[in-house]
């Protein structure tokens, strides 16, 4: 069964199985599960729903594997002959989470 799920301002396609890395979910720790409620459409053949824009009742159950941060993105500013030039890095926060069940 395919599930379009919406979290984090971002719309993904899963299946039971998918592993996803997004934006670390607050509070979590490695091992607990997340309950994903906003379901855009979900379902398989005849039994295909849209919801109207969010599917009633249709939940996703996701277990987060690890929390972890990703790789570090430099940030280089420099204005010519100015004499200006400044180096930040940034690494953010991810979860990394399986999908374990879709109901609708």
């Amino acid at each position: 069964m395919k599930a379009t799920i919406q979290t984090q301002g971002r719309q993904f396609t899963v299946t039971e199985g998918d592993v996803l890395i997004l934006n670390r979910y607050p509070e979590t720790e490695a091992g607990s599960t997340v309950e994903i409620n906003e379901i855009i459409s979900a379902g398989e053949g005849d039994d295909f729903k849209v919801g109207n824009p969010l599917l009633e009742g249709a939940s996703v159950k996701a277990k987060v594997l690890e929390n972890k941060r990703g790789d570090k993105v430099l940030v280089f500013k420099k204005k010519k002959r100015k004499g200006y030039h400044k180096l930040r890095g940034h690494r953010q926060e991810l979860s990394v989470i399986k999908i374990e069940s879709i109901t609708v």
